[in-house]
Order: structure tokens, then sequence, then C-alpha cells
């Protein structure tokens, strides 16, 4: 699990520092003369986003191999490139001292984190669900999300300590560069960990069949090696190669069903602290804080929410999560805006928004990893994902701050929360109920 999840734990570090500075790296990178602040950071955003807009292609081409090859070796190509792609940032020549390459640069490597990022996720979840025991694929599954808060609590503490340990001219200087630099040491010890993995057991079963012999624990090598087959613990449905259509449909689906998660997840717990200091006027420390309390609603909640799951589906566990996200949104957003509330009223307010989208993080791995045979689960789970990360969540940022600055409208974030998890809840509406989900969880 910890193998599994680390490399996810890299990426949303990576992705949270970088919302977490936004504003310092638009003004490094994407601020020629006469361009000003806002238009600086939509264009930092419209970086963000074209990195998101390659996940799908990384989802798509990494997951191929993982499919093919093994969870494993994928894994261990992702992170390393992740690392690498993360670390460079920290060593990249500002618009000041580069000119027009600056940004372009900057965005090449959020265009290789946007590829290793898609092939990370659709593996690291097929491994953890493929390795979890019957009936524990929701709780299994939560670790990944679980890392995702711990990333972003990681990010946000790094700036946090940078923001008090530094003048604002520091920060600005040289200070944003060394949380992207720190990849470097967490990368070797994620690269560490993949090294000593296994092949799910799933995999090596669907992938033996006729096709590879494996040498079990209690088999000498030299004697006659065991073939594994589907009738040693794999179902049979986990066996079985769908048509591109049936899996096509999965993959659309997938992504419906996720959409309100990435939606809400990337409204308030990575856009907020640039929205808080470019519309509300908020200090570089006050939005850190309302992040971390958001982040650690989020974190609260998530291995809870898939234990739930397993107990009473994923079902109804998801669906409270995206219509408490369409109820809360507009209110909360208000209190945050409303001067005269209370600094504690605020931070338990959201808390609880991190909360609410921790009910939609805990199940949703496993939700999709079931959607899926092995054959093929690497690929259409991750595409998934990427497919609606790439959409509602790279676009946030941009979508919000460039909506904000036409219309003057502060309420924008809320809205946008708002309809994406409306959207998914009708996706989510067709998973199933309680009763089949403890039947086929048994089955398994």
């Amino acid at each position: 699990m910890v193998a599994g999840s680390v490399g996810n734990f890299i990426e949303w570090y990576e992705f949270g520092v970088y919302g977490y500075f936004a504003t310092v790296i638009a003004a490094r990178f994407f601020t020629p003369e006469g361009g000003g602040d806002a238009e600086a950071l939509v264009r930092t955003y419209a970086s963000f986003a074209l990195a998101f807009f390659f996940r799908p292609v990384g989802a798509a081409v990494f997951g191929r191999l993982g499919d093919r090859i093994g969870r494993r070796p994928v894994l261990i190509l992702v992170v390393s490139l992740m690392t690498v792609a993360t670390a460079s940032i920290g060593l990249l020549p500002t618009y000041a001292t580069a000119g027009a390459l600056a940004p372009w640069l900057l965005t090449l490597a959020r265009v290789v984190q946007g590829l290793s990022a898609g092939g990370e996720f659709g593996g690291a979840v097929a491994l953890m669900t493929e390795f979890a025991p019957p009936g524990r694929r929701g709780l299994y599954g939560a670790w990944q999300s679980f890392t995702v808060a711990l990333g972003l609590l990681g990010g946000a503490g790094v700036a946090a300590v940078l923001a008090g340990a530094l003048t604002e001219a520091q920060v600005h200087a040289w200070g944003w560069r060394v949380p992207f630099l720190l990849a470097v040491p967490l990368g070797v010890v994620a690269l560490w960990l993949r090294l000593g993995l296994e092949e799910t057991p799933s995999f090596r079963a669907v992938r033996g069949v006729g096709a590879r012999e494996l040498t079990t624990p209690e088999t000498p090598a030299q004697e006659t090696p065991v073939k594994e087959t589907p009738a040693q613990g794999t179902p049979a449905h986990e066996t079985r190669t769908p048509p591109r259509r049936e899996v096509f449909g999965a993959v659309v689906l997938g992504a419906g069903r996720v959409m309100g998660w990435s939606a809400a997840g990337y409204t308030f717990l990575v856009v907020l602290p640039s929205y808080l200091q470019s519309t509300l006027g908020a200090s570089f420390e006050q939005a850190l804080a309302v992040t971390v309390l958001a982040n650690l609603g989020f974190a609260v909640v998530i291995l809870p929410a898939g234990l739930l799951s397993d107990r009473i589906g994923r079902r109804p566990v998801m669906l409270a999560g995206a219509l408490l996200v369409v109820v809360l949104a507009l209110p909360l957003l208000g209190v945050l805006q409303d001067p005269g509330t209370s600094a504690a009223v605020k931070g338990a307010a959201v808390c609880g928004a991190g909360a609410v989208v921790g009910l939609l993080a805990g199940p949703g791995p496993a939700m999709l990893a079931e959607m899926f045979p092995t054959t093929v689960r690497h690929t259409g789970l991750g595409l998934a994902y990427a497919l609606s990360n790439a959409v509602f969540s790279g676009c946030a940022g941009l979508i919000i701050t460039e909506t904000v600055e036409r219309t003057g409208n502060a309420d924008v974030p809320a809205y946008y929360a708002a309809a994406a998890c409306a959207l998914s809840a009708c996706a989510l509406a067709s998973l199933p109920g309680a009763a089949r989900a403890r039947g086929q969880a048994e089955a398994e």
C-alpha cells in the first residue's frame, strides 16, 4: 500500500505546491512588460491546465503498458519521470533571465508531469485494489485518495514554513524553488520502495494463462513450475477482455462519476488559496491556513468513507458527498466572503468542505477499479480519472480566475463545484445498490 501510494503523494505534493505558489510563479514566469497580475495568474493556470490535458495521453500509453507488462515496471517508470520533471521546475530560469523561453520551459516540465501522472493513478489503484482482501477494496483504494490529502498538506506545510522563515522578497527571489527541489529525496525513497514491489496476483493469474509460468515459494525453481490460472482465485469476469466499445462506455461513465470529486476537490483544496488572495485580498499566510484546514477535513474522512463503502456500497456514500457539495457550496463561500464572520467559523466551514470532498474521494478509486476487468483495468480506470481531472480539475483555476475577472462575480467557485457535482450525482445514481455490492464482494 505504501509503495503503491507514494507516487501519488509526490504528484499531489507538487500540484499543491504549484497551486499554493501560483501567484509567485505568475510573477516570475508569466509577467511580461505591460502584463497585469490577473493576466499572469490566468496564464499560470493555463499552463496548469495544459499539463492536465496530457494526463489522458499518459493514462492511455502507460495504462496499455501496465495491462501488458505489469503494474510494477510502469509504476517505477512514472515515479522516475515525475521526480525529474518536478525537480527541474526548481532549476528553471525565470522570465527576467530567459525572457519568453521561461514560460515555455515551465510548460514543458508540466507536460512531462501530466504524462507521468496519467500513468500513476491507474497503476497505483490497480495495484492496491488487486492486492486487497475480499470486501476491502474500498478501504485499500482509499489510501490512494488519502495520499492526495497528505501530499497537499505536505506542500502546504513546506509553503507555510518558507512563508514564515523567509521574507516576501526572498520567497519571490529563490524560496519558491525549494519545494520543487525537495522532490528529489522524495523520489529516491519512492523508487526504492517500488523496486521491492511484487506483481499483483490478479495480473499474474491473467497473464499466466498460456503465456507465463510462475514459480511459487513452495515450489523450488528446479522443479516443475506452476501455471497460475483464473481458477486459482481470479473470478471469471476479471479475466475477460471486453470489446473496445464497452471499455469506451465505461471510461465515459467513470469520468462522469468522478467529475464532481475532481471539480470540488480542486476548487476547495488547491484553487482556494489563490482565490482568497486575488479576489478576497487575503494574505499568503491566511490563504495557507485555510487550505491546511480544508485538507485536514479531507484527510480525516477519506479512510472511513472507503471503509463505509465496503459495508453499505459505493453509491450512498458518494451520492451523499456530491449532493452535500450542491447544497453547501454557496453558503460556504458566503461565510468566507463575510468580513464579520469569526476566524473560527471560517475555519470550521472550510474544514467541513474538505470533509464533504472526502466522501467522494474515499470510495472513488475502488469504484473505478470495479468498473474494469484486470485485462484493461490500468488503462480504463486511469483514462476515466485522467479525463475527468483534465476537464474539471486542470481547468478549475483557469475557469474560475478568468470568469471572476470578467464578471466580477465572487461566487463563481461555488457555482462551478455545485454544477459539476449535480451532474456527477446523475452518473453516480447508476451505481449498484448496497445488497448487490456486498454480494459481488463476497463472490470475489
